[in-house]
């Protein structure tokens, strides 16, 4: 999948993946989207919620080994 920006929150707990990723997607424009590869397992259900709750939309998540990766693009 194509992306614009990527943020590698790889080994990181929580609250930092989504910290790191809604500091990405301000300096991002409407439309474009952002790959996060995070390993916290409460990601899982927190990106979702992040999206919702931003409205920003949760396009695509998948799992690579023990990575977590998700794709959101920027409302």
């Amino acid at each position: 999948m194509a992306f614009t920006a990527e943020v590698d929150a790889i080994g990181m707990n929580c609250p930092l993946p989504i910290l790191r990723t809604k500091k990405a997607l301000a300096t991002m424009q409407s439309g474009e989207v952002l790959k996060v590869k995070a390993t916290d397992a409460g990601a899982a259900h927190d990106f979702p919620a992040f999206a919702k709750q931003t409205g920003n939309e949760l396009i695509a998540s998948t799992t690579e080994g023990d990575v977590l990766v998700f794709f959101l693009k920027r409302r």
